[in-house]
């Protein structure tokens, strides 16, 4: 057994070790596991390994005899040495009584250290602060002017600003942009960079409040330079400031300009536009080059800076032409022509910086000339309709019975007289009058585009006037005589021989076939396949009176038109009144005379004058 537990490993003798003490101590508590290493326990376990039966029954004896051997020296021992196991007890006592004082003031004092740690550093700190403020205050004093000097910034800053001293303040602007960008989070710094802004934004307000004033070329590239200094415009937006200053400064005069007469407003506004606006655009191609593009920032299309120059003229030119429309509307006159005049020459000399706006003047003139030629139009026919509402065919007509004869105006070359025998109608020669001061108004201003329409209008009127004819007829016919009917007939017939006629031929003057061939760019020749171009539909107004008239006159007048239908064109008039029968013309016409109580005189002494015809 012994060769066994020799032959086993360190690991194997443990585990027999442990196993032999549990078989041992099998009905006994467990004692306590031997420390490791024991070598007495393992010599001893070696020893009994090797005793035979009868030794190891006597074993237990032997160590309880020998326990109790241990046991009665241990207690002589200690009855003999008592003294100093009271000594070594008192000690021990002493001893723990000594390291629980020591602990209890370890205790206090680590509780003490941390305060104590946290008054140090306290202290410390406000040591250093001091220091550092007396280091300041050194430095401070040390460098006082010119702490003054930064210090007395915002206060220097807003003298230039008052005064208009710009150069030295766009100095004391950039010197605080370098104090910002090294001392930007001193507070002091941050208060005067904040003054200096405040300054710099009435410096800005200064200046684009000059360029809203009456100032010259010199003094507006000095203002911009300064702009362009301050850094707070891109350049477009540059552009557009100086643009809307200037523009408020071109409304303000325009506003000043009275607006009770049209035609004095309408006038003063052209001035005004003209000379102020080619100053400001001058001004503008002065300062800015429109040759390249605006750089743009990166992430942003390119600018066309011209855009911006060319859409401000084409606001101010519509603007100009709104104003002129509404002073047209409103009436100016028979100085029409007067005023063409004037805006030809103001859109000629835009032409010289690109904005001929010429064409756009056409239109307007046009409907303004349309407009007025018809509401004149209309007047002669409403006083027509009141001619006929009081008109009676009972006296004979003057030409046709007198013996008398008539003195009629010598023609003048070139010159267009009208029909005597209207002298015999006076409602006829009223209403003559009042289409000839429609057409002297016409050829103040009178545009070749404007034919159709204006024919269109007259053949309007005439219709109107055959229509108050007819109606005149309906009412009248139940009483007619004889005599009155072959008035009434001569009336019809003077009304579409003579003054119809007559119409066409002054249109022919005013608007001569060979200047609309022109202008339509076909061979005079042609100009009949238009049908009636510029020209009364005489076959449509003698329609409408074909039911009223005799069929014998009826007959003779459609067999009249149908014979002059066949006929080539007549050759256009080429006529011009001269100077004397132009002066006139413009003098209105007194279709009837009145007496000096202001009532009108008795038919039988009615004079009808009829003014020379327009060009």
């Amino acid at each position: 057994m012994a060769a066994g537990a020799a032959s086993l490993g360190p690991g194997g003798a443990d585990l027999e070790e442990a196993s032999l003490l549990a078989w041992l101590f099998r009905r006994a508590p467990p004692p306590p596991p031997p420390p490791a290493g024991d070598a007495e326990l393992s010599a001893y376990l070696a020893e009994l390994s090797g005793l035979g039966l009868d030794v190891l029954r006597r074993e237990p004896a032997r160590l309880a005899e020998e326990r109790a051997q241990l046991g009665a020296q241990t207690r002589a021992l200690a009855f003999a040495h008592y003294k100093t196991f009271i000594r070594s007890a008192e000690c021990t006592a002493g001893t723990r009584r000594g390291f629980a004082g020591i602990e209890e003031g370890l205790d206090r004092l680590l509780g003490r250290l941390a305060p104590f740690a946290e008054t140090c550093r306290s202290f410390s700190r406000e040591a250093e602060q001091i220091a550092q403020s007396r280091r300041m205050n050194s430095l401070t004093l040390n460098r006082h002017t010119e702490i003054l000097e930064v210090l007395e910034i915002p206060q220097l800053m807003d003298t230039c600003v008052r005064n208009s001293y710009h150069e030295e303040a766009l100095g004391l602007v950039a010197y605080v942009r370098r104090l910002e960008k090294k001392h930007a989070d001193i507070p002091v710094i941050q208060g005067i960079v904040t003054e200096v802004r405040q300054s710099t934004q009435l410096m800005l307000t200064q200046l684009i409040q000059q360029l809203r004033t009456n100032i010259q070329l010199p003094a507006c590239l000095r203002l911009i330079g300064y702009l362009r200094c301050m850094d707070v415009f891109t350049e477009a937006e540059l552009r557009i400031t100086f643009l809307q200053a200037r523009d408020i400064w071109l409304c303000s005069i325009l506003a000043a300009i009275p607006d009770d007469n049209p035609y004095v407003h309408i006038t003063k506004t052209i001035e005004a536009y003209r000379v102020h606006l080619f100053d400001i655009i001058t001004q503008y191609r002065a300062i800015f080059a429109d040759e390249e593009p605006l750089v743009p920032s990166s992430g942003q299309e390119a600018l066309n800076e011209s855009a911006i120059f060319h859409g401000w003229v084409l606001q101010k030119v519509s603007q100009f032409l709104q104003v002129l429309e509404r002073d047209l509307q409103r009436g100016v006159g028979g100085r029409l022509d007067s005023l063409l005049g004037q805006c030809m020459y103001f859109g000629l000399s835009f032409s010289r910086v690109g904005a001929d706006f010429r064409g756009q003047l056409a239109p307007i003139f046009q409907q303004v000339t349309l407009q007025a030629f018809q509401k004149a139009m209309q007047e002669g026919v409403n006083k027509f309709q009141e001619e006929m509402n009081s008109y009676t065919l009972m006296s004979a007509p003057t030409v046709l019975s007198s013996t008398i004869p008539v003195a009629v105006p010598t023609a003048q070359p070139a010159t267009l007289q009208p029909p005597a025998v209207l002298l015999d109608f006076p409602p006829l020669a009223c209403f003559l009058n009042n289409i000839l001061v429609a057409f002297n108004d016409l050829r103040l201003c009178c545009p070749v585009a404007l034919a159709q329409d204006v024919a269109v209008s007259m053949e309007d009127a005439l219709r109107q006037a055959t229509k108050i004819i007819l109606a005149f007829h309906r009412a009248e016919e139940v009483a007619f005589s004889s005599r009155e009917q072959e008035l009434f007939a001569q009336f019809c017939m003077t009304f579409l021989e003579d003054l119809v006629p007559y119409l066409n031929r002054c249109l022919q003057l005013l608007f001569p076939p060979a200047q609309i061939a022109q202008t339509l760019g076909v061979p005079p020749m042609q100009l009949q396949k238009y049908g009636n171009f510029g020209c009364v539909d005489v076959h449509a107004i003698q329609e409408l009176l074909a039911p009223i008239l005799p069929d014998k006159e009826a007959a003779f007048f459609l067999d009249k038109e149908k014979g002059l239908a066949e006929e080539s064109p007549a050759s256009p008039l080429d006529l011009e009144l001269p100077a004397s029968a132009q002066e006139a013309s413009r003098r209105s016409p007194v279709p009837v005379s009145e007496t000096e109580d202001g009532s009108q005189a008795s038919r039988d002494d009615e004079e009808v004058r009829i003014p020379p015809a327009p060009e």
